[in-house]
């Protein structure tokens, strides 16, 4: 019978026979070969899951901010419905999935604000017309047409002609601390990689191999 080799992935490829005890590294080692390998448009994007206040799951794809060992950072509008849906349940997971690496990362934990000074820093490092965008759109909120959504950026442009836009109270970082990664790399005829990281302490795992 013939045999077929797996897909190579040599390139910050990790171990699955000894994984590394961090995963955190392991998971940057990958968001930078996604960046450096492949010519996706975002390769920060994600999917983030998130369980609404009535029970409803509800996921959306948002861009990777932020990685250190306290965990991954996305900015958002905090009364949008992924706010509301974090504010009733502060948990949610992320999934990351880079197709030409034939790779995926799902993170899960809490989720808390990043601090005032972190929010204020991303804010100030977006374009303007972001910045105007955000302070103009209520997020999730109905509107009748687009005519009243380009009336609003107007109603903003003008307010603050000329000065410098500060951020809203209600616009910030959120962060989703982990408390299991999961890592997944693809292989012909779907006899994957996967292992799946649980904390169980501070900076502490254990790592457990898994059936694809």
């Amino acid at each position: 019978m013939m045999k077929h080799p797996p897909i190579e992935h040599a390139a910050s490829a990790l171990d699955f026979e000894h994984p590394a005890a961090d995963p955190i590294a392991s998971f940057q080692r990958w968001f930078d070969s996604a960046h450096e390998q492949t010519k996706l448009p975002n390769p920060n994007a994600m999917s983030v899951a998130t369980i609404d206040p009535d029970g409803r799951p509800s996921v959306r794809v948002v861009l990777c901010r932020g990685i250190d060992a306290r965990g991954i950072v996305f900015h958002t509008n905090r009364e949008s419905r992924k706010g509301e849906a974090l504010r009733a349940h502060p948990r949610a997971c992320a999934n990351f999935h880079w197709d030409p690496l034939d790779r995926q990362v799902r993170i899960e934990g809490r989720v808390e604000h990043t601090t005032e000074a972190e929010s204020d820093a991303y804010w100030a490092s977006r374009p303007r017309e972001n910045r105007v965008n955000a302070i103009a759109s209520q997020q999730s909120r109905p509107i009748g047409t687009r005519a009243a959504l380009e009336a609003a950026v107007r109603e903003v442009e003008e307010r603050f002609a000329g000065k410098d836009i500060p951020r809203p109270p209600h616009w910030g970082g959120f962060r989703i601390v982990p408390d299991r990664i999961e890592f997944w790399q693809g292989h012909k005829h779907r006899l994957h990689d996967r292992m799946a990281y649980l904390r169980t302490g501070e900076g502490e795992w254990t790592v457990t191999r898994l059936c694809p």
